[in-house]
């Protein structure tokens, strides 16, 4: 443990230096920088050899010898580190370039210090052993992650997208702290123990993947979700949506490790949570006109597939069907890995985009990959990812979950009809991924500029650019060689009595090396086409003219798609679920005047959520103003009041 906490405070330190040399813009940048770099480099050395050397480290410290704060690291905790320090390490290298206002040094400084501390109390959460640690931990990342995204505190939406996070992890760590509660009130003590009744174990579970849920996004718990990610500088938008929001999914593994309670029930709150966040994720991300929000919404998405592949784990341990647990949750959990990947290189590709162009709307832009190509090809390859398509990472776990789902099929009733469902919403949910960045790639990056922003833009700046390139090569390399990372999948697992000790490890094997041979035979056939192509055109003149204008002699970049109509059949089938209100005067007459068309998708749990909850809510506290009305010496009486009437309990 002693590099774990050396490498928490290597970290919190570049973040305090940077505060402290704010006045030098490049130095104050450039020690941030290293610093939170240096510190996750050393966390991920140490989370790698601890993942691949099982054992548990356990650190405790003692508060006025009567609270414990006790840390341990086993192989689930080591799994959701290596995704942390990496992200945040490839984050903090794209920081220096995207970071480039001087007259906004000391905001800059602030950033990097909640950087830090955002990075280190994720660390705390994944490896925090009792109750104490972790709701300490838990409120240092809800609070440091507000106020990195109110950093352009300045927008209304921005401050509005603030105030709605706040509101949302606050009311997600209240359900967590009433979980802690009842465990608390069964066992007297504030470790994580399983010595609690069969109810107490199922409303505990229910609690808490409330709570959990919340941070991670889950359907309908994500409102906050397409709000805060756009609101957030990009490299912070990597971090929250690539590791914050999976402390949610951290949190409901470990708590169903916790309470050692297999009933079927679990798996299947969890597997229908999983199957209708990832279907109403990817639509409202097919409706969406900004390019943030877009990426934000494939979030929910992407923790609806990996609940979906938890779900099934769960399945297996319930009805004794270890393999479909091992697939499940070797899945579920590489996916967590896979989606830390490419989201945060979607986000960071975003971010260059909007940086260069300096808009977030898909249809003002257009022909970006002309000049952009390092962007517009890691782009791509992150798309290609996160539509679960070979050869890239994201087709490896999700066919770890297909093939757990197939083990369901093999059985009967309630798992059979579930696990068909999941197969159904997985190839769902990968349909409408690949169709939504087909729009992304086809609007943003090809074609012709649509408006003067995206004209003449560049990629200049390589400390963004070379982080690009690294998680785009991760994805082709976990595509291609992915044993030594569904391994890693494994070895988490192992903390929930799932991996090698009971399962063979050679249906593993023999799956991972079949990826890699079907890669290398995809290769071998691509290179031979490319031979033969040169070949046959050696020597000859290759012309070059304008595409096809359809008839028209001087075709404009108005006739090109938008998103909007691209995505508009789609949109069309699923009208149900995602309301569409279109605002488009008609045209009349024979000279027309000029018009308009924009169009927008509602969110149905954002929709009834204001009119069923905070309305009300809203309304009941209004009822409550008169209780605040400045007299001290009133507000002096509730407090002796209060402390009368818990006497009476205590």
């Amino acid at each position: 443990m002693n590099l774990f906490f050396l490498s928490i405070l290597i970290i919190a330190s570049g973040g305090i230096l940077a505060l402290i040399f704010w006045r030098q813009f490049t130095l104050m940048k450039a020690i941030g920088v290293f610093g939170i770099s240096a510190g996750c480099l050393l966390g991920l050395i140490d989370a790698l050899s601890k993942l691949f050397n099982p054992g548990q480290y356990s650190f405790s410290v003692n508060y006025l010898n009567t609270l414990s704060l006790s840390f341990k690291i086993d192989g689930l905790s080591a799994f959701f580190l290596v995704a942390i320090f990496a992200v945040s390490l490839l984050s903090a290298i794209y920081s220096f370039h995207y970071m480039d206002k001087p007259e906004k040094a000391l905001r800059t400084a602030v950033n990097y210090l909640f950087f830090s501390l955002l990075i280190a109390s994720m660390a705390l959460v994944v490896t925090a052993e009792n109750m104490i640690a972790f709701m300490f931990s838990w409120e240092i990342m809800s609070l440091s992650s507000f106020f990195l995204v109110i950093y352009d505190h300045q927008s209304p939406e921005n401050r509005k997208a603030g105030y709605l996070y706040f509101v949302f992890s606050h009311v997600g760590a209240m359900f967590i702290l009433a979980a802690f509660g009842v465990m608390y009130g069964y066992t007297g003590s504030f470790g994580f123990t399983a010595a609690l009744p069969e109810s107490a174990k199922i409303l505990v579970f229910i609690l808490s993947f409330i709570g959990f849920g919340s941070k991670a996004g889950v359907f309908p718990f994500h409102v906050w979700l397409p709000h805060a990610h756009p609101a957030a500088p990009s490299h912070i938008s990597a971090v929250m949506s690539g590791v914050m929001i999976k402390t949610g999914i951290y949190g409901i593994v470990r708590m169903y490790w916790v309470l050692d309670l297999h009933t079927p029930l679990f798996g299947e709150i969890v597997l229908i949570a999983g199957m209708v966040s990832g279907i109403l994720g990817v639509v409202y991300a097919l409706g969406q006109h900004d390019l943030k929000r877009l990426l934000a919404y494939h979030s929910v998405e992407n923790i609806g597939i990996i609940l979906i592949g938890i779900g099934i784990g769960m399945i297996g341990v319930s009805f004794n069907n270890p393999i479909m647990a091992a697939l499940g949750f070797s899945g579920g959990l590489l996916h967590v890995l896979n989606h830390s990947i490419f989201k945060s290189l979607l986000f960071m590709g975003a971010g260059v985009v909007i940086r260069k162009t300096g808009t977030r709307s898909i249809d003002a832009l257009g022909g970006l990959l002309k000049n952009m190509k390092i962007t517009g090809v890691t782009f791509l390859i992150g798309s290609l990812a996160i539509s679960g398509l070979p050869p890239f990472n994201g087709f490896v776990s999700e066919f770890l979950v297909y093939l757990g789902g197939f083990q369901g099929v093999a059985m009967d009733k309630t798992p059979f009809v579930l696990s068909l469902l999941a197969i159904v919403s997985l190839a769902v949910i990968g349909g409408l991924a690949l169709a939504c960045f087909t729009k992304v790639m086809g609007v943003v990056f090809q074609g012709e500029p649509r408006t003067p922003a995206a004209e003449d833009v560049n990629e200049k700046g390589p400390a963004m650019l070379v982080p690009m390139l690294v998680l785009a090569g991760a994805c082709v390399v976990i595509g291609v060689f992915p044993r030594a990372f569904v391994l890693m999948a494994l070895k988490g697992v192992e903390s929930l009595g799932l991996a090698s000790g009971s399962v063979s490890l050679a249906p593993f094997v023999q799956i991972t090396g079949n990826i890699t041979l079907a890669v290398a035979i995809f290769f071998a056939v691509f290179l031979l086409i490319l031979v033969l192509r040169w070949v046959l055109y050696r020597g000859k003149t290759v012309g070059r003219s304008g595409t096809w204008g359809c008839g028209f002699t001087q075709p404009t970049v108005k006739m090109q798609y938008t998103g909007s109509s691209y995505a508009a059949s789609i949109l069309a089938f699923f009208k149900p679920v995602a309301p569409l209100h279109e605002d488009h005067p008609a045209i009349r007459g024979r000279f027309p005047n000029k018009t308009h068309y924009h169009s927008h998708v509602d969110d149905i749990a954002e929709l009834h959520m204001g009119t069923v909850i905070v309305r009300p809510i809203l309304w009941l506290f209004d009822q409550l103003r008169w209780i605040q009305h400045g007299d001290i010496h009133l507000y002096i009486g509730y407090i002796l009041l209060a402390i009368v009437v818990l006497l009476f309990f205590i």
